[in-house]
């Protein structure tokens, strides 16, 4: 009976009815396309954020700086990685002469830095991967020396102390800078097959495959630097940096966090999920006010009605079960559409603007419905009660 005296009234009044369901189902779709999309995005912007560059660096931490053997080095690796996905690039720094005048070298697995620097402005091309022939030089030396793709550059070993020392300590103001030293190998002749531009201290420095390394005749050592490029939160990479330098005299090396790049991160994320949370309010609010105001019309016209059956002996709580219902029913009707719409415009949205595919969200459904149900009864607690408080003699005698 209650059933049939519900759908009765509803289908009475079908254009109130219907504006109670679209009030609840723009609410619905708007907040069920926003959580996916909220989903989706750290995940994009963290990828993104990764291409431009390191945001965790272990260096060689040994007395003698002899650099990071092999096993420390894949110690380390599995660490990180056990914190998120992670990319990473090791880099060994020798001392090079060119033209009397010390640089730094940076021996590399170019495929390696490629992925985790994908930013740098790279004149040219990348050395392929164990070429002895290619070289990268920076933009300041390019410069210096009139270099262009193509050039011929001589080169001869000049030995690791300062460019080991460089790199442990982390201080770039001694790479790229002229040494008195002149011992070393006889002058090799590379060809530069790039020019790097990044406006840091990389401008200052050359890179090249570590098989360069052993053709000028470099003695074997073990890694100074692995870069990383780590799917983590601010907390995460913290945590991995204070895990691996409570470790450093086991290790024999030190972490420290990149915090040009983990704090973009982290305020993009932070302004975005506050984004999220100020429409969202706004959309909860309007839901509320758009189904409020359609009950109080329904009420108004509902007067005689209420009236009559209170004159009858229909009490307060049987009417406002009435009215509750009838709203939960235009939540339930407007979410259920709604999540259907805002998962079809959430899945253009990541396909067209982030590039990424989007799962439906089972739990987040169950939720969605649950929210547009609850924002449906609260809306209408305010006509309700006006509805409870309608005194039958008045509007029947105004009959």
């Amino acid at each position: 009976m209650f059933l049939v005296m519900l759908a009765g009234a509803m289908l009475r009044r079908r254009s109130k009815a219907l504006m109670a369901v679209v009030a609840s189902f723009v609410g619905s779709a708007t907040l069920f396309c926003l959580v996916l999309v909220c989903m989706a995005v750290p995940g994009q912007m963290t990828e993104e954020m990764q291409a431009y560059g390191a945001n965790l660096v272990v260096t060689d931490a040994s007395a003698d700086g002899s650099g990071m053997p092999q096993s420390t080095v894949d110690d380390v690796i599995a660490a990180v990685g056990a914190v998120g996905t992670e990319r990473h690039a090791t880099y060994r720094y020798e001392t090079v002469r060119v033209h009397a005048a010390s640089y730094v070298l940076a021996g590399m697995d170019p495929a390696a830095t490629e992925a985790i620097d994908a930013h740098w402005t790279v004149d040219g091309s990348w050395p392929g991967q164990g070429d002895a022939h290619d070289v990268m030089v920076g933009r300041d030396i390019a410069d210096l020396m009139n270099l262009s793709v193509g050039s011929t550059l001589e080169m001869s070993y000049h030995g690791a102390d300062e460019a080991g020392d460089a790199s442990a300590s982390g201080d770039s103001s001694s790479k790229g800078t002229a040494q008195s030293d002149i011992l070393g190998t006889d002058d090799l002749s590379f060809r530069v097959c790039g020019i790097i531009d990044t406006g840091g201290e990389e401008d200052s420095m050359i890179y090249a495959d570590e098989a360069v390394l052993d053709a000028l005749g470099a003695a074997p050592r073990g890694t100074d630097a692995v870069e990383f490029s780590l799917s983590a939160d601010d907390a995460g990479l913290g945590a991995i940096v204070d895990s691996i330098n409570s470790r450093a005299s086991e290790l024999g090396a030190s972490a420290r966090k990149v915090t040009r790049i983990s704090a973009s991160n982290e305020r993009i994320l932070s302004m975005l999920n506050a984004l999220f949370w100020i429409v969202s309010l706004v959309v909860l609010a309007l839901t509320l006010i758009g189904v409020a105001t359609t009950v109080m019309s329904i009420v108004s016209q509902r007067r005689t009605e209420i009236a009559l059956r209170k004159a009858l002996g229909a009490s307060r709580r049987s009417l406002s079960a009435e009215f509750y219902a009838e709203s939960a029913l235009y939540g339930l009707a407007g979410g259920a559409l709604g999540v259907a719409a805002g998962y079809a415009v959430a899945c253009v949205l990541t396909d067209k603007v982030f590039e990424r595919t989007v799962g439906f969200s089972w739990p987040l459904c169950v939720l969605s419905l649950a929210v547009a149900v609850l924002v449906a009864v609260l809306a209408s607690i305010a006509p309700v009660r006006r509805a409870s408080r309608i005194d039958p003699a008045v509007v029947l005698r105004e009959e």
